[in-house]
């Protein structure tokens, strides 16, 4: 099917125009004179190639589109006209035009999650799924106020992600690039000012083990550059196989200081997603299958599908969860309360602003350890490779000061 680009006016003289996919073009006349249209133009629509990385759509616009859609139903405004006035308003075009594609569909007699389900980039499965429970509940007002909440509190997760990762990733690549013009601008530097003196000059050990890293950089660097990024490259390419992920996964949810702090952060995922699923009428099976999707750490996934497959069975949720050995006790518990109490969403959403709050403090508190470590270790290499060129001079001061 092509898509086609129209443009006709309606009985009240309004001009339209719109996307529409089809066989011909006489079936895009045909579809919009049953509407009631009178056709003014029709065009096969241009064939783009465009190169994008991820959707293009970043989760802010999102947002604020989920929750002005809420804002205009909540209002009484039908679905179509709501997606014509956002798809005109917002300034990413690529979001317009995917907007206009849904509204298209909708159009053509699509509901509006199987509009959505089109564009998985965009609208993951947990958008859709509660979108379509706002449809068969006929409160999609309520759940697109949810869906913006729950983005917006995911945007600031990730956030804390980044900034949990980015500092001692920064300290290291700085590291790394004061090491290599050590090693090629100011270890030659000396080796040449101790040549000049002569062969009084004796270099101790360390001297001439600095020395030698730096010939070897220099001669042979494009062989630490290739280790340096096959490392890199290599660890990406063991992380897209499954057994590679999980392996990383786990390695990073045992480390001594960031392991605690992920952890807390997958914790407050899940319960987040979970509440905000349960509480928008999404089964529990389907519930928890979307939440191990969107875990973002395989070992994670495993222990919530495991549980789910035993919750498939008959059993309870607080048991599965506690023999899976994913989440802190604390956690199980208060989900157990929250089943025999049978307010299970309000439970999750309640721990999982525990755990949001925790992970504010974790990851300040992480910054403040891990900083002065890799200062401490910034401080090591370099001081350390200093310290070995100014040996002999410490030396010679030493011989001149002796009498020697």
């Amino acid at each position: 099917m092509a898509k086609f680009q129209w443009e006709a006016t309606s009985r009240t003289g309004e001009k339209k125009k719109g996307v529409m996919e089809a066989d011909a073009p006489e079936v895009v006349e045909n579809r919009l004179r049953s509407d009631g249209l009178t056709v003014t133009r029709v065009k096969k629509e241009a064939r783009q190639i465009t190169i994008t990385i991820g959707s293009g759509v970043p989760p802010k616009d999102l947002q604020i589109f989920t929750r002005q859609l809420a804002t205009m139903i909540d209002a009484g405004l039908p679905l179509v006209q709501c997606l014509d006035i956002l798809a005109a308003q917002t300034p990413n075009k690529i979001f317009a035009r995917i907007l206009g594609q849904v509204k298209s569909s909708v159009e053509q007699g699509s509901t509006f999650s199987e509009a959505l389900r089109k564009h998985p980039k965009v609208f993951d499965e947990l958008y859709v799924n509660l979108v379509a429970a706002g449809e068969v509940g006929g409160i999609l007002d309520t759940i697109l106020n949810r869906l913006a909440i729950y983005i917006e509190k995911s945007v600031k997760l990730k956030a804390q992600i980044k900034s949990a990762m980015f500092y001692p990733i920064g300290i290291l690549v700085v590291a790394i690039g004061v090491i290599a013009v050590m090693l090629v601008k100011v270890i030659p530097t000396f080796e040449a000012m101790y040549k000049e003196m002569g062969p009084q000059a004796k270099l101790p050990g360390a001297t001439t083990v600095v020395i030698g890293i730096s010939h070897s950089f220099m001669d042979k660097w494009y062989v630490y550059v290739g280790v340096l990024f096959g490392t890199i490259f290599g660890s990406a390419a063991i992380r897209r196989t499954e057994r590679g992920r999980e392996m990383f996964d786990r390695m990073l949810l045992r480390l001594p200081v960031m392991g605690p702090t992920l952890r807390k952060i997958v914790v407050a995922r899940f319960t987040r997603t979970l509440g905000t699923l349960l509480s928008s009428g999404v089964p529990i099976l389907d519930a928890l299958d979307i939440c191990a999707r969107t875990a973002g750490n395989r070992v994670v996934q495993a222990g919530i599908q495991k549980a789910r497959d035993k919750i498939s069975e008959g059993h309870d949720m607080a048991g599965p969860l506690a023999e899976a050995r994913v989440f802190p006790a604390m956690v199980v518990q208060m989900i157990g309360v929250g089943e025999q109490t049978g307010a299970m969403d309000q439970m999750l959403q309640k721990i999982a602003d525990f755990y949001e709050e925790e992970v504010d403090a974790a990851v300040t508190a992480m910054t403040s350890l891990i900083e002065p470590i890799m200062m401490a270790f910034l401080g090591i290499v370099v001081g350390g490779l200093i310290i070995a060129m100014y040996l002999p001079i410490f030396g010679l001061a030493g011989n001149i000061g002796s009498g020697n």
